[in-house]
Order: C-alpha cells, then sequence, then structure tokens
C-alpha cells in the first residue's frame, strides 16, 4: 500500500554474513574487526617502508668491501653512495670515520654505530603496535566470550521452567565467535611481526658485520689520497 515504509533489504552474500556476525558479536566484535584494518594497514606500510628503503638492497655493499679490502676505498665511496639502503648508508658512513685523520679509532665506531641505531629505531617503527595487537586480541577474544556467556545463563535463567536448549547452544555458539575473531586477528599480527621484526635483525647484523670489516681489517694497500663525492682524506700509498 501507498504510503508504507519499505524495509531495507539485508545484505546478502559473503559481505551480509561478515555483517551478521559482527552485529552478532557485539562491540567487542567491531573492535576486533577495527584491530584487524589496523594490522593489515601496518604490515603494508612496513613492506613499502623497507622497499623504499632498500633494506634488501645489498648489491653495492659486497662490492665496496672488496674494493676496501683491495686497497681501493676511493672507489668504494662512490659504489655505496649510489646505494640507499640502510647497510650501504652505515657502511658509507663508516667508511668516511675510518679515513679521517682527525677521528679517533673508538670515535669513528660511535659515530657508525649511531648511525646504525638510527636505521634500525626507524625500520622498528610500528613492529610493536603488531606485537601488542597480537597479545591483545585473543583476551579481547576470550572477554567477548564470557560477557556472551553470562547473557546466555541469565536468558536460561529468565526462561524459567520453560527452558529451552535453543536459548542456551545458540548464546554459547555467539560467545565462542569472539574467541575465534580474536585468534583470527591475533595469529596474521603475530606471524607479521616475527617476519618484520626478523628483516629488521637481518639487516642490523648486516649493519654490524659491514662496519665491523672496516674497523678491524685493514686494506691490502695503504695510501693517502681524497675521497671523491666525499670531502674526506683517505689514505693511500705513498
Amino acid at each position: 500500500m501507498e504510503g508504507q515504509a519499505v524495509p531495507a533489504a539485508a545484505p546478502v552474500g559473503p559481505f551480509g554474513e561478515v555483517v551478521e556476525l559482527l552485529a552478532a558479536g557485539g562491540p567487542i566484535m567491531l573492535v576486533l574487526a577495527a584491530l584487524s584494518v589496523v594490522t593489515l594497514a601496518v604490515v603494508l606500510y612496513k613492506v613499502i617502508q623497507f622497499l623504499t628503503a632498500g633494506v634488501w638492497a645489498r648489491r653495492g655493499v659486497g662490492r665496496a668491501l672488496e674494493l676496501w679490502h683491495a686497497g681501493r676505498a676511493d672507489e668504494a665511496a662512490p659504489v655505496l653512495s649510489r646505494e640507499r639502503g640502510p647497510v650501504a648508508q652505515v657502511l658509507l658512513v663508516a667508511l668516511h670515520m675510518r679515513l679521517n685523520p682527525h677521528m679517533r679509532a673508538e670515535e669513528a665506531r660511535e659515530e657508525a654505530e649511531r648511525v646504525a641505531a638510527l636505521h634500525i629505531d626507524r625500520l622498528t617503527g610500528g613492529l610493536r603496535l603488531l606485537a601488542v595487537i597480537a597479545t591483545l586480541s585473543p583476551l579481547l577474544g576470550l572477554l567477548g566470550t564470557v560477557i556472551g556467556m553470562i547473557d546466555a545463563f541469565q536468558a536460561l535463567e529468565s526462561a524459567g521452567s520453560k527452558v529451552d536448549p535453543s536459548i542456551l547452544s545458540g548464546g554459547i555458539w555467539v560467545a565462542l565467535l569472539t574467541t575465534a575473531a580474536g585468534l583470527v586477528v591475533a595469529i596474521p599480527a603475530a606471524a607479521a611481526h616475527q617476519w618484520l621484526e626478523g628483516v629488521v635483525e637481518r639487516a642490523g647484523r648486516a649493519m654490524e658485520d659491514a662496519a665491523t670489516q672496516v674497523f678491524t681489517r685493514q686494506p691490502a694497500t695503504a695510501f693517502r689520497k681524497p675521497v671523491s663525492d666525499a670531502g674526506v682524506a683517505v689514505q693511500g700509498a705513498e
């Protein structure tokens, strides 16, 4: 009849099922859904950051170390200058400090360590958030389950002598839904955190190894020449 409001059609398909599950789980499910979106955003951001920063780009590092060991430090610096990766940048600083005649060995090491620490801090940004989500999500899911069980038993008590088993069973599966959702969010977050943290740790070890080779191993030939594009005096053959 005219003048009567037409009820809105319920969502259908997978999207409709997701909406129904979120509605059944209550506020806890909405919080877990938001945490899942945050997890995905952080992982994508970190992967893009690693690619942009050149975390996996280390071809120039090996070449620069070969030149250093061969006594061709004046050629090593330009090779590193063309690479944007944190390992290459730390190695470049180590070379400059090592070849600076006015810089003591201890001061040179401290400067290289300072630059490496800055790179590590930038790369680890956001990883703690993933760790918090991985820890917090199962607890939120458990909290939702406990609240759901309380509601289910309250409904059972209100039914009095007219007990319907479906009241209890329906309340239990809805309550357990939040626990499952918490695990669904926590497992990928924990896996992503471990993987990204491993990438940072490997980059840190590579920085330490490259800088150590510069400070502990002498080049094959001692010489003193200016390093191109560095403005730093380098040792060379007389």
